[in-house]
C-alpha cells in the first residue's frame, strides 16, 4: 500500500499550501518526504475530484495530509465586494474522508496514515473524529 517505484507517497490535500514552494509545511507535518525525497514522494491534489482521482487510479497512498476548506467551485460577482460576492463552496476535507472510509471498506483497505494540517479547528476535530472512529472499528 501507498507505495509507487518503491517510494512511500505523500497525498497532499490543500488548495491553498503548497507542499513544494514552502516547505515548512512538509517539515511541520511530514518531515521525511521533506529530508528523504529518494525514498519519499509528495502529490498534491488541491480538490475531492482530484483527491478520488489519483486514489482510484493509483491506490492508497502511504500517507494523506488532510484540508478541509477547500477553494470554492463557483464564485458569483466581484470578489473584491466581499457583501455582494457569493462563494459556493462544492466538497471540502471531510468529503474526502468520508470518500476515503467507503473506499476503504469497499476494497476492504486499511486506512493509510494521515494528519490534518487545516487551519479550520472544527473541520480538522471533524476529520479526525471520523477518521479515528473507523480506525478503531476496523482494528477490531
Amino acid at each position: 500500500m501507498g507505495l509507487m517505484n518503491n517510494k512511500k507517497i505523500l497525498l497532499w490535500l490543500d488548495d491553498i499550501r503548497n507542499p513544494f514552494t514552502y516547505s515548512d509545511w512538509l517539515l511541520q507535518y511530514a518531515p521525511d518526504y521533506k529530508y528523504e525525497p529518494e525514498t519519499h514522494e509528495v502529490v498534491w491534489v488541491k480538490n475531492y475530484n482530484q483527491f478520488v482521482d489519483w486514489i482510484t487510479k493509483n491506490g492508497l497512498p502511504t500517507e494523506i495530509g488532510f484540508d478541509h476548506d477547500l477553494e470554492p467551485d463557483t464564485i458569483v460577482g466581484d470578489v473584491m465586494d466581499i457583501k455582494n460576492c457569493t462563494m459556493m463552496y462544492g466538497k471540502t476535507g471531510m468529503d474526502c474522508a468520508k470518500w476515503l472510509v467507503d473506499y476503504c471498506m469497499d476494497n476492504d483497505k486499511q486506512l493509510p496514515l494521515w494528519f490534518v494540517q487545516s487551519a479550520n479547528p472544527q473541520g480538522r476535530d471533524n476529520i479526525n473524529g471520523l477518521l479515528n472512529n473507523f480506525l478503531k472499528h476496523q482494528n477490531k
